[in-house]
């Protein structure tokens, strides 16, 4: 299928009009460079961007592996595989990352897949066993290559690309400019796609409102349950710095009756799955998070944006911002800062926001979120699930939020309110024939 064909089934099975300028641009550009590097911020695209080309040059059925998208993070491979999967007509799709099970992944590898996602680590981990054979890729995605950098992959990354020798398309995405690329990725030839530019920034410093939150001391907790007490309940991604610091927040907002969850680098793969999940189907409208929360992560309609802690740099700064004021849509961002603290240079155009407004305790999200213990490798789908709470319980589609099927579990956004007579016919009723655990997918 070419690219233009790929282009209208991709629109269609996503639900959009068409691509954006970007989107189009990087599409042409693949068409006639062997090595391209899109600059772009996180949430403009870039997946789709690259999927394209990438799926328009494979042969299915052709008993190798013939394209390779490494990513940073475990949820940016989850993310990709998504998208890839919606689009691709025929494609074998094996998706790999630290967390998932490992016996899955093998037995996935045992025939060659069209396309590999995943992380450094364990895509080297896969091919040092055996089990993936690189020496049929023709296509290269290095997505998110500036995170992959930070987070210190480079060896496993020098190990994966340097035996790639039939290179056709080396595509690398990053969210800021690079000032030197490492010699394992040299891309001479390349050319370079830009869209992080002056009017963007303006724009989003537009649409994007910046406040100062006086903490009057140095333990920010107090000031911080005030501020959540005083803006809406739209969804809210605080940052810290330290998973330590994600943990005793969370821990601190719980005990003051607060729903929210908690998203850090230090969590077990299942935990980082269900707290995104809860905070995407709007069950928790609160997540605390460190900067992996940050980036090439789908999290949509974010309404603000607190610096529990200042952030490290002005990349940083700009990074956590983005997750808010997206798409056209209008954002708040705060800065609590404690007495010996001071903003840094970097930040700008702050208005000063003084807590004296009435609190109101944030209200409990309307939805809540079920586990079942099954998913894709016991044959249940998001049509089982979704018959059976309509069907079998009784539930009203506006009483059905997002569904989401994983290997081994899913998740299914229902009315808070309808939760307990859900799961007191989950215990004596059957889903697709069979009996499976259903409870509530709270911390």
């Amino acid at each position: 299928m070419d690219s233009s064909q790929l282009t209208r089934l991709a629109c269609q099975r996503l639900g959009i009009a068409a691509l954006n300028a970007m989107q189009e641009a990087t599409i042409a550009t693949c068409s006639n460079s062997s090595e391209v590097i899109l600059l772009a911020p996180t949430g403009s695209g870039k997946t789709l961007a690259y999927l394209i080309p990438l799926l328009s040059r494979i042969k299915p059925q052709q008993g190798t592996t013939q394209a390779a998208i490494i990513v940073p993070t475990r949820e940016l491979a989850q993310q990709v595989e998504q998208v890839a999967r919606t689009i691709a007509s025929g494609c074998r799709i094996v998706c790999c990352y630290g967390g998932h099970s490992f016996r899955d992944e093998a037995r996935s590898l045992e025939c060659a897949a069209d396309v590999i996602i995943g992380t450094p680590g364990r895509l080297l981990d896969h091919v040092q066993r055996g089990r993936l054979q690189l020496d049929g890729i023709h296509t290269l995605v290095l997505d998110e290559f500036d995170k992959s950098l930070e987070l210190g992959f480079q060896g496993e990354m020098r190990s994966l690309i340097r035996p790639l020798k039939r290179l056709a398309l080396r595509l690398l995405t990053s969210a800021t400019e690079l000032p030197e690329l490492p010699d394992f990725v040299a891309m001479p030839r390349a050319t370079k796609l830009y869209y992080i530019d002056s009017s963007k920034k303006t724009e989003q410093k537009e649409q994007l409102a910046v406040y100062h939150v006086a903490s009057p001391e140095k333990d920010k907790l107090t000031t911080l349950y005030e501020l959540l007490c005083r803006i809406d309940d739209t969804p809210t991604l605080i940052f810290c710095n330290q998973r330590e610091s994600v943990e005793r927040v969370a821990t601190f907002l719980k005990q003051k009756g607060v729903v929210c969850a908690a998203f850090h680098g230090g969590m077990e793969q299942p935990d980082r799955e269900r707290a995104l999940c809860r905070f995407r189907n709007r069950s928790v409208n609160i997540c605390v998070a460190t900067d992996l929360a940050a980036r090439g992560l789908d999290i949509t309609a974010v309404g603000h944006v607190i610096h529990y802690h200042l952030p490290l740099d002005a990349e940083a700064y700009t990074h956590r911002n983005g997750r808010t004021a997206r798409m056209d849509a209008e954002g708040e961002a705060y800065l609590i800062v404690a007495p010996q603290e001071e903003l840094p240079m970097y930040i700008e155009d702050v208005r000063y926001l003084r807590l004296d407004s009435e609190p109101h305790k944030p209200a409990l999200p309307r939805m809540e979120t079920l586990h079942f213990a099954a998913g894709k490798r016991e044959k249940l789908s998001k049509g089982d699930i979704l018959g059976f709470l309509t069907q079998v319980c009784g539930l009203q589609a506006t009483e059905v939020g997002l569904i989401e099927v994983k290997d081994h579990y899913s998740y299914a956004a229902i009315a808070r309110k309808r939760i307990g007579e859900v799961l007191r016919t989950a215990q004596t009723e059957k889903i697709k024939g069979r009996r499976i655990k259903v409870n509530r997918a709270s911390e």
